[in-house]
């Protein structure tokens, strides 16, 4: 068997994703209960000449309140002419199933008729309430950093990953959503100007064994690093961004990628009363040695513009900011938004000056676990979670200064491969939040709760 470096391009070519689409109407009644979609797609008519076994590589996208992406990706040729049909039980009338060649799909049993290749299950939408007291529980699982070492020695280390439990863990945990933030996967030297490479390289980190139960245990929406993007520490003026992109929406089922005018991958997901902030660090970040000003951007002004508009319209009691380079650490030397003094500086002020409350910071990269939380004079705490790394090597001597930096929470501090969570629970008019992290078999690291009282500013 060849190594991953030299496969033919044209083997790889012939993977396809076929996405069909279906919206659910929601069910009548009452209204704080959850429901399940049991869909099955019953004829998928996989072509290839001469007939071939198509193995069929599933993954639950962004799930709503009545509707839910699923991607689907096959290792052979799928015929033009092939039909997918979908039945569903306990909810409305189905949409027309769509096909085109990309990433989403609509939920889920999956039956390959040439392979016998079948995937069945349930998928749960998001619950739904109007009153406080019939408020749900919620759990959001994130990480970064997940390495799979490539065949070629020559290309990247081979005993920098390791701990692929660590998915089945996540698994275990049962969350509502997984939030992957970036660095999903590390682009090899070969790859960064090749876009078959680029391509083969997804292919071959989705179809990864250890990694299949979570992708259909629960929905999965992600932002990238500068691994996922690029080159290390990858900026604007990487000039593979465009094909870059494409994959990433090829791969992925966000509920949106960018605006109609800016691409990118940043967005906006919802789990119940939590709002998600999915922020693009990479497409429109200047070079960290720039020299700092106000031309100088981490985010770029039309993103930048955006976050700040959806932060003033969301009213959730939980605002997660998801990014992947860390936000807050003073102490990091490396790509920390500290690098963006003017621009930085520019946010903390806008934070406080608009008053926006229920806001929390969701960071990978570094390759260990801290909870930063940030006192500001006048105003409740941030708290920034970085969790990292999922597969990678974990980082265990950053230097002293950041180790015992006085914003770290103690007892926070972690250098173990690990994911982390956010537990929701109580009344919708007093949520209750739980940050915990976990080591690669489960256990339970640390766990701070905060209210949703706690991150309000005090009362004028």
């Amino acid at each position: 068997m060849k190594n991953d470096t030299t496969r033919t391009p044209k083997r790889a070519a012939q993977s396809t994703v076929i996405s069909p689409s279906e919206r659910l109407c929601p069910r009548r009644g009452k209204r704080t209960s959850s429901r399940w979609i049991a869909l099955a797609i019953c004829s998928v008519a996989l072509a290839v000449c001469p007939p071939a076994t198509a193995k069929l590589t599933l993954m639950h996208g962004f799930v709503d309140y009545t509707s839910a992406l699923l991607w689907v990706q096959t290792d052979a040729a799928v015929d033009s002419g092939g039909e997918l049909a979908a039945r569903r039980r306990n909810a409305g009338h189905a949409r027309e199933v769509r096909r085109a060649r990309g990433e989403r799909q609509r939920r889920r049993r999956a039956l390959d008729r040439t392979s016998a290749d079948r995937r069945e299950g349930t998928l749960r939408t998001q619950p739904y309430w109007s009153k406080a007291e019939d408020a749900r529980d919620i759990t959001i699982a994130f990480g970064s950093c997940f390495f799979l070492a490539d065949s070629n020695p020559l290309w990247g280390s081979q005993s920098y990953a390791s701990g692929f439990e660590i998915f089945d863990a996540i698994a275990t945990k049962k969350p509502d959503v997984m939030v992957w933030m970036g660095d999903n996967l590390y682009y090899q030297t070969p790859d960064e100007l090749d876009p078959s490479m680029m391509a083969f390289r997804y292919r071959r980190q989705r179809t990864f064994g250890p990694l299949q139960n979570l992708l259909t245990a629960t929905s999965q929406i992600a932002i990238w690093d500068d691994h996922d993007y690029g080159p290390n520490d990858a900026d604007l003026s990487y000039v593979m961004k465009g094909e870059s992109l494409k994959l990433f929406k090829q791969y992925w089922a966000n509920p949106s990628f960018g605006l109609p005018e800016v691409p990118g991958v940043f967005g906006y997901a919802r789990m119940s009363d939590v709002d998600i902030f999915l922020l693009d660090d990479r497409y429109y970040r200047s070079a960290n040695g720039l020299l700092d000003g106000p031309d100088k951007t981490m985010w770029g002004n039309a993103q930048l513009t955006w976050l700040k508009n959806a932060l003033v319209y969301s009213n959730a009691p939980l605002k997660l900011i998801v990014n992947g380079t860390q936000m807050w650490n003073r102490f990091n030397h490396f790509e920390g938004f500290n690098r963006y003094v003017t621009e930085q500086k520019a946010f903390a002020a806008w934070l406080l000056d608009q008053r926006i409350e229920g806001v929390v910071f969701l960071t990978g990269d570094r390759h260990f676990s801290e909870l930063i939380k940030i006192e500001r004079p006048g105003a409740y705490p941030l708290y920034e979670f970085t969790s990292s790394p999922l597969t990678s090597s974990p980082w265990t001597n950053p230097p002293m200064e950041e180790q015992t930096s006085p914003d770290i929470v103690p007892g926070t501090l972690v250098f173990k491969r690990q994911f982390g969570l956010i537990r929701v629970t109580g009344p919708g008019n007093d949520r209750r939040f739980a940050l915990e992290s976990y080591d690669q078999k489960g256990v339970l690291q640390w766990r701070q709760e905060i209210r949703a009282s706690d991150l309000k500013f005090p009362k004028k």
